[in-house]
């Protein structure tokens, strides 16, 4: 994984939803081939989203911009745990692949709380 030293890609937060989102296409992977288009497809875009909104918020250079983006971040985010529970519910993965995934959906909400309330503080001075 190449890492850059400055810009959105420095941001920890930025970081662990990478890793979810690369936890989430590998099980995407493994669906089965009716759920290609459907559940598949899904679960791919929403965990795309949260990196891509974590980042498109970074370049907008506007606390309150970067906050709503955040916040579409944080929706994403919930709505790929969502399809992990219909994989799970559906047996597509196991129970400790919805654990995994949780760990790290957990890791990457705790920060990208703290980041909205980062750019909050940073708003307000």
């Amino acid at each position: 994984m190449a890492e850059s030293t400055s810009g959105f890609e420095s941001l920890e937060v930025w970081k662990q939803a990478r890793i979810f989102r690369k936890m989430i296409i590998d099980i995407s992977r493994t669906l089965p081939p009716e759920e290609k288009y459907r559940l598949a497809d899904q679960i791919k875009r929403a965990s795309r989203s949260v990196t891509a909104n974590i980042a498109e918020g970074y370049g907008r250079f506007h606390y309150l911009d970067n906050i709503k983006f955040c916040r579409d971040a944080r929706g994403s985010l919930n709505e790929t745990l969502d399809h992990l529970t219909v994989a799970f519910d559906e047996a597509y993965i196991s129970f400790e692949q919805l654990t995994a995934s949780r760990m790290q959906f957990e890791k990457v909400l705790k920060l990208l709380n703290g980041y909205i309330g980062y750019l909050k503080k940073q708003k307000q001075t």
